[in-house]
């Protein structure tokens, strides 16, 4: 009996948010049927809500950015589980917090066989220690552990404790959720704003949805922020226009944790869109990584590295475009900076494409690792060889027409550059074929010594 009022008292304190609470948080969901978005995996039939609405869930981590849902949908699971309820967080909670917390729900589980759900916020922020010491206990089932992160599980939290935990991936919320949600809170008497006389152009909320990154608590709260500090009009009404929400959501908030997970799908989109040959598509992810405050150096590194991967000997001009953006941005700084990343980004979007060279020295490098590693023949070694016969029999390019000479300079005859069709590459091609020929030529007429 103790245990189920703990277990109510617990709830009850998730459920009352007090009256002067921000939006976002007295416009939580309470319950399945509330909650709006993550579809792929609450819609009908869908793992999780299925585990939920059996009470069959196991150890679960959340995985998201921020204000999509994730600590509503941990309380939800407080609401309607038969477990008893209990919530840490990893910025405040300590080792010995934890030992308290397990060695809690031991007891309850021995004693009165209540299993524990236990909620860790913000679970990336607990160090190894702190994440080992909850180890042995969701291992053995004595607590149920629903951890909430914005990072990514499978770099931050460990890898034992993720092995024996469900993740599932929240998104962010889409222009049509967030409208729902507000026009939810804007007629809502109980927990909203629908106890004002308002008037909220469309056009507003459209504005709020789009510039929220797909954050119901940012768009939540920059609505409330714009109703409580707008004045009536003579009639009494509250009218809320887009200018008036874009005053109190004045800077655009994006996603984007330099040095982490977003930092690295960024950079991956503007590298494959420059690959792709879309530079409005290399543009835009510039600008959002320019924007989220990016190291310029690290753009430009990743410009320089594109360029010679992937245009490559279709156009030998992008390397040199993209080196000296680089030393642009060494030299002037931001903002200028990213007019040069900008230049060299689209040069390389735009460059004819080929990977010819790099892939030459990928095959070359897997001969190496597998194979004999072969001997610099006599005739092509240095200087410092010359008493043992080294250099004999060396012929000279330059003392020959055109500058080439018929001569092997890789025993085994191995091949690993084979040039595309592809902008300056072709003519690349036209050239080696023909200096290939005259060695097949020259090959014929004697035995190659290689010796």
């Amino acid at each position: 009996m103790d245990d189920l009022f703990s277990k109510q008292e617990t709830t009850d304190r998730e459920a009352v948010v007090p009256s002067h609470a921000p939006l976002a948080a007295r416009m939580r969901p309470r319950s399945l049927e509330e909650f709006v978005g993550q579809d792929h995996i609450l819609g009908p039939g869908k793992l999780l809500r299925r585990a939920i609405e059996s009470d069959r869930l196991t150890s679960i981590i959340l995985y998201g950015p921020p204000g999509v849902g994730k600590t509503s949908l941990a309380q939800i699971i407080a609401k309607t589980t038969s477990s008893y309820f209990e919530r840490l967080s990893g910025v405040e909670s300590s080792v010995a917090d934890i030992r308290k917390t397990t060695a809690a729900a031991a007891l309850r589980l021995k004693s009165r066989g209540t299993r524990t759900i236990l909620f860790v916020d913000e679970i990336h922020r607990f160090n190894k220690a702190q994440q080992d010491v909850l180890l042995p206990d969701v291992e053995s089932g004595v607590i149920r552990l629903i951890g909430a992160t914005t990072h990514n599980p499978f770099f931050y939290v460990n890898g034992p404790l993720v092995s024996r935990s469900q993740v599932f991936q929240l998104e962010p919320l889409g222009a049509d959720a967030l409208k729902e949600l507000m026009s939810r809170a804007l007629q809502d008497h109980e927990r909203g704003l629908g106890q004002y006389p308002l008037k909220v152009d469309p056009d507003a909320l459209a504005f709020l949805a789009d510039m929220s990154e797909g954050d119901a608590r940012r768009a939540l709260n920059a609505l409330e922020i714009a109703v409580l500090t707008t004045s009536p009009s003579d009639d009494g009404v509250i009218r809320v226009t887009k200018d008036i929400v874009a005053e109190c959501i004045q800077k655009k908030s994006i996603l984007y944790d330099a040095g982490e997970t977003e930092h690295y799908d960024t950079i991956s989109a503007f590298i494959k869109s420059m690959r792709g040959s879309d530079p409005d598509a290399a543009l835009y992810w510039l600008a959002k990584m320019l924007y989220g405050g990016e190291d310029i150096r690290f753009i430009a590194r990743r410009i320089v590295i594109a360029a010679s991967e992937d245009v490559g000997m279709a156009d030998p001009q992008a390397l040199l475009v993209a080196v000296a953006a680089q030393q642009a941005v060494e030299f002037v700084g931001m903002p200028e900076a990213r007019i040069p990343l900008a230049h060299a980004a689209v040069y390389v979007a735009t460059s004819p494409k080929s990977n010819r060279a790099y892939m030459a020295l990928e095959r070359a490098t897997q001969d190496i690792k597998e194979g004999r590693v072969l001997a610099v023949p006599k005739y092509l070694r240095g200087s410092g060889s010359k008493l043992l016969g080294g250099g004999d029999g060396y012929r000279y390019a330059h003392d020959y027409e055109e500058g080439y000479v018929p001569q092997a300079y890789l025993p085994e005859g191995r091949r690993y550059y084979e040039p595309s069709d592809i902008g300056f590459e072709r003519k690349i091609k036209e050239r080696l074929d023909y200096w290939r020929q005259l060695f097949e030529e020259e090959a014929a007429k004697q035995p190659r010594n290689d010796k």
